[in-house]
């Protein structure tokens, strides 16, 4: 039905726009009052809306890149695990070594066994000691993205932790001459020098990451709570602007109610 097939009188009509004027407002507002939000829009506030966006929009990609730097600290934290457990090791084969100077034949051979176990062991704590298939301890390489546009990041360097990357041997000769344990204490005293440098290196490089997490972190908030501001309801003010426009809607019925009984009193001609 075309709006022109009924005329209304210019009382109702006034009333009725009214209405409708109210009853958008209404609607508006209990869209704010839901979402939160007073822009939820282009149409609220271009400005403001696309701004806010883009806030959020980075703190999206910022957050990706805390999860890779979260894994990445898992990473170096497993690799430190690693190192501590080498070189628990390694202090355990140089009592064995020492051990050795004061034993008969036989008790060396015992001892020149144990330490090649201690080395299969340190082999097998280097290999286990991945994190999401990045072994630093195995040569592994972790580069750590910082920023969302990938300008910022990190190389964080592996070193192999083996018996053989630290230059460990095993035992010459079943230990026979004291001459045969010299060159393992020399070996293990220069692999624990390498393991703490590395640690060292390792620990710079956590303290880095961290330190960058944490960062941006902030500025995930900071953006979050930008794009808040600009887009977020005063709830207390919706909530009455709520109330009030529920008064001019009764209102506004009541007028339309009163503009139509003027034009009822033609029923009384008949």
């Amino acid at each position: 039905m075309a709006v022109t097939d009924i005329t209304l009188t210019s009382g109702m009509r006034s009333n009725l726009l009214s209405l409708q004027g109210t009853v958008e407002l209404l609607n508006r507002t209990q869209e704010r009052l839901a979402s939160g939000k007073k822009v939820n829009s282009p149409l609220d506030n271009a400005t403001n809306y696309f701004v806010a966006k883009s806030h959020l929009d980075r703190a999206g990609d910022l957050a990706v890149r805390k999860d890779g730097m979260g894994e990445a600290i898992q990473t170096v934290k497993a690799a430190n695990a690693g190192i501590e457990a080498i070189q628990q090791l390694i202090e355990s084969a140089k009592g064995i070594a020492q051990s050795a100077y004061s034993s008969g034949a036989s008790g060396r051979e015992t001892l020149a066994a144990q330490f090649d176990e201690m080395m299969t062991q340190i082999d097998n704590i280097a290999a286990d000691a991945g994190y999401k298939g990045a072994n630093l301890l195995d040569g592994d390489d972790l580069t750590v993205v910082f920023n969302e546009d990938g300008s910022s990041d990190l190389t964080i360097s592996g070193f192999s932790a083996d018996s053989s990357g630290l230059a460990i041997a095993a035992a010459q000769a079943d230990w026979v001459a004291d001459t045969d344990i010299d060159p393992a204490l020399e070996e293990l005293d220069a692999a624990l020098e390498v393991l703490r440098s590395n640690s060292q290196v390792l620990s710079a490089n956590l303290n880095i990451v961290t330190t960058r997490n944490e960062f941006t972190e902030g500025m995930t908030n900071i953006l979050s709570e930008g794009a808040d501001k600009l887009t977020a309801a005063d709830t207390n003010e919706e909530g009455a602007n709520m109330l009030m426009l529920q008064v001019r809607q009764a209102l506004g019925t009541t007028a339309l109610s009163l503009s139509a009984q003027a034009a009822q009193s033609v029923l009384r001609l008949f």
